[in-house]
């Protein structure tokens, strides 16, 4: 696959934090209109590789391209073709709900009108519209992330980028989410979501990559990674870890 026919592209991508390395060296390749899960124990790398590939950290070393674009040469370009949701991501949350998507909408350079009819189409969709204007310092987990969400969204971008953005959400708003999500890739987008929920990722993506101690550890369709197994026993044999239980004899009710 090459940099211009992928959604996203990763060369030899890498971080270090003081001794640690975050991230050694990665290559990816994300096919346009895939939903592309990217899973991986906690402090994997997998919030600092996409920080890094999507223009939020600049690596020590390696190259980034959406859909083409350099990410680290041509930086404005690139983001115009991305919508984000970091994980942790901090909201200008003295803004109601209506006026943060607004203004994330013109910060875009988006018309008003084209604007106002977005974030109304938003709001409704993402069940926010009876607190389009609640401050967003009031909002719970949830809808903080819901909100987060709609602002990525706004703009219609060519790839979506996603760090846990199930985490905190409710179960008839994460099944929601994925309708939504799933309409964005059957019209042509490409979703990048990361989780360490292994089933979540088994039910709604179409390829997966594995990330552990700063490594790819496989990457394909899920089909591919899996194998002849779940997604989820097939990741605890290429990560390992799992601890066993001799010397807990004395947990026992009975």
């Amino acid at each position: 696959m090459t940099t211009e026919s992928a959604a996203l592209s990763v060369r030899s991508l890498a971080k270090r934090f003081g001794g640690k390395v975050a991230v050694n060296g990665i290559n990816l390749d994300v096919p346009s209109g895939s939903f592309y899960g990217l899973v991986g124990p906690n402090g994997a790398g997998k919030t600092t590789s996409l920080s890094m590939a999507t223009g939020l950290l600049r690596p020590d070393y390696g190259q980034v391209w959406v859909h083409g674009v350099d990410v680290w040469e041509r930086p404005l370009e690139a983001k115009r073709l991305m919508g984000i949701l970091p994980d942790g991501v901090r909201l200008f949350d003295r803004l109601s709900g209506e006026q943060l998507v607004t203004y994330a909408g013109l910060l875009r350079g988006m018309d008003r009108e084209t604007v106002a009819a977005r974030v109304a189409d938003l709001l409704r969709a993402l069940d926010l519209a009876a607190d389009a204007g609640t401050l967003v310092v009031d909002y719970s987990a949830g809808m903080t992330k819901k909100i987060a969400l709609a602002s990525a969204l706004i703009h219609a971008p060519r790839l979506l980028v996603l760090d846990e953005p199930f985490e905190s959400v409710d179960p008839i708003s994460a099944a929601n989410i994925r309708d939504i999500l799933h309409s964005y890739v059957d019209s042509g987008g490409t979703v990048i979501v990361s989780s360490h929920v292994m089933d979540l990722v088994q039910r709604m993506c179409d390829h997966v990559a594995v990330i552990a101690g700063g490594n790819v550890l496989a990457a394909g369709t899920v089909d591919e990674v899996r194998g002849n197994s779940s997604l989820e026993d097939r990741f605890v044999e290429l990560v390992g870890g799992r601890n066993h239980t001799e010397g807990l004899e004395w947990l026992r009710t009975s």
